[in-house]
């Protein structure tokens, strides 16, 4: 059902696509609504709890979130609009990559040799009212640590092209496993397989929950330095998770 739901949408998506695309260009007034109904009842038939607490931030901007599992793309995307900023390889993943693509992420090189024209491709995409969203921890955890948010991340928004304009949103994903179920039922990290673990989550005898925390969104303007800005929204991000108790002592 979720196969038939998740391809299903991303059919219809494509065909919305071949209209809306000539007609508005960069801007998406129709297609993102499809990848939030996905998104939406493919955690419904998943059966996880889910729970928002603040309000997703208006206009445009970026969104820095903590990073657990594959579930984090419908999870995010079942509130707000968004568009993923991810590393170039995954454009290459079969299916996910194909995925990404028709919901426009936006696919990155971490070279310094490309900063300029990241910069120029934030920027154009942000116009358009397009929220983009990072995970400055750089990969996926098994949900009971925050790693150190990267501060190499946070350059792009600070260039003088951005900073006084950009607002950053942090965003919380605070997971808790089903009773009697392992404290990592929903972490995907390291050398996982996606397959193995996609299929574990859907078995699963009971589901557990996942609370969104949207945290009041900073101004980049009130910020010099790259690692201040990266220190201070990790530790936004990590409070919730300390305060539910799921991170390891």
């Amino acid at each position: 059902m979720i196969g038939i739901l998740v391809f299903g949408g991303l059919l219809v998506l494509l065909l919305v696509r071949l209209v809306e695309r000539p007609l508005c260009g960069m801007d998406r007034p129709v297609t993102p609504y499809i990848t939030l109904f996905v998104c939406r009842n493919t955690l419904r038939l998943i059966g996880i709890d889910y729970r928002v607490i603040g309000e997703p931030m208006k206009g445009p901007g970026a969104v820095v979130a903590n990073h657990v599992s594959w579930m984090d793309i419908f999870i995010l995307n079942a509130r707000k609009r968004i568009y993923f900023v991810s590393k170039a390889e995954v454009a290459k993943w079969p299916g996910i990559g194909w995925l990404a693509r028709a919901t426009g992420t936006v696919f990155i090189r971490r070279d310094r040799k490309d900063a300029k024209a990241q910069i120029m491709q934030f920027q154009e995409r942000m116009s358009h009212g397009h929220k983009l969203l990072f995970f400055p921890e750089g990969t996926s955890t098994d949900g009971r640590v925050l790693l150190p948010f990267k501060p190499t991340l946070f350059a792009a928004f600070l260039a003088d092209e951005m900073r006084e304009t950009l607002s950053i949103q942090p965003v919380t994903m605070v997971y808790r496993a089903a009773e009697g179920a392992d404290i990592r039922q929903y972490g995907w990290w390291g050398n996982m397989d996606f397959g193995q673990h996609f299929l574990a989550v859907l078995t699963a005898p009971k589901q557990g929950s996942v609370t969104v925390v949207y945290h009041e969104p900073v101004k980049v303007s009130d910020y010099s330095d790259r690692k201040a800005l990266a220190r201070d929204l990790e530790a936004t991000v990590r409070k919730p998770l300390a305060e539910a108790g799921v991170l390891d002592a």
